[in-house]
């Protein structure tokens, strides 16, 4: 399973997923969802075991009505996303999901992402149910009909479509007083590549790069655009550049491309992105068949976040599920 930066773990959990049909009035339930209900006492059960955490206690101030909705609409999206995955007979196990954290961290503490999302008013258990439900959308863009987008064969066909733009050069540049000295400078540097540090050390300034660096040829843009490109591996060119006074002397050292595995995890958590816009599409199809309805006193949706209600019963989602961190 592949990625979303740790910052997308915790910006996915501002967003729900429900639609909302008829009435169901009993005021011991804070909101239905199918044939199941988050009871009041299971709303305030929650907003307290939230609370006990002392960061999510700061983080929220004094509780109110603010805060209860906010956590309201994280139990309605959980329940759907479980009637989805139940319909569709598909899970994410605890192990799946642990190492999928883990590789949207890429060595950043978990701790960390964790205490980030306590400041918000998130739980531990929020952020890794944000991250279970990123990851049952790839499950049901997956079963219904989008699993070829990950397999071997799929990466590998993208990979060639796209690996010309990965190319990759190593370049330097320096501006020498004169053309005599450019074309001195820059045969040097052909007879010896590895010798670019000495040479350029000669030739200090702002426009001059100490060491070769590595950059992208797709990204390679400005007047020495068009040489970088063309350069074989281990030659350069010299050119004049409007505003700099002087010769600017351009090396490209190397070339490389990326192999396949290496790009590897890059292409699948792209081909990933468009198999949980299926799944999401499913999860609108799911809660389109469900009656759900909140108690009014709970309040009422703007910009897909319960907010305090004008009264009457509200919808919680009227559009299809949006993605964490999109």
């Amino acid at each position: 399973m592949r990625t979303r930066r740790p910052a997308a773990l915790v910006l996915g959990l501002v967003a729900a997923a429900v639609t909302v049909t008829g009435c169901r009035t009993d005021p011991s339930v804070a909101a239905y969802v199918g044939d199941e209900q988050v009871t009041v006492a299971e709303l305030q059960s929650a907003v307290d075991e939230h609370l006990a955490d002392p960061a999510i206690a700061e983080a929220v101030g004094e509780p109110g009505g603010d805060f209860t909705r906010q956590v309201l609409t994280l139990l309605l999206r959980e329940q759907v996303y479980a009637a989805a995955a139940r319909q569709y007979d598909v899970e994410v196990t605890d192990t799946e999901l642990s190492a999928f954290i883990r590789q949207a961290l890429a060595g950043e503490s978990e701790d960390a992402l964790y205490a980030q999302a306590a400041g918000q008013g998130y739980s531990r258990e929020d952020v890794r149910e944000s991250a279970r439900q990123q990851l049952l959308r790839r499950e049901l863009g997956t079963a219904t009909g989008d699993a070829g987008a990950l397999d071997e064969a799929a990466l590998r066909a993208r990979y060639e479509e796209v690996r010309g733009d990965l190319e990759q050069a190593q370049v330097g540049y320096f501006v020498v007083p004169d053309q005599a000295t450019a074309d001195a400078a820059l045969a040097e540097l052909t007879a010896a590549p590895a010798g670019y540090p000495a040479v350029a050390a000669r030739f200090p300034g702002q426009n001059a790069l100490p060491q070769v660096e590595s950059t992208a040829l797709s990204e390679v843009s400005g007047p020495l655009a068009a040489g970088i490109t063309a350069a074989p591996p281990g030659t350069g060119f010299t050119t004049a550049v409007p505003g700099v006074d002087g010769v600017v002397v351009v090396f490209v050292a190397a070339r490389t491309t990326p192999t396949f595995e290496e790009t590897r995890a890059q292409l699948e958590s792209e081909a990933a992105t468009g198999v949980e816009e299926s799944g999401a599409a499913v999860v609108a199809e799911v809660q389109d068949g469900l009656s759900v309805q909140v108690n009014p006193r709970y309040g009422a949706l703007e910009d897909d976040v319960v907010q305090e209600a004008d009264g009457g019963v509200v919808d919680l989602l009227d559009d299809a599920p949006a993605t964490p961190g999109s």
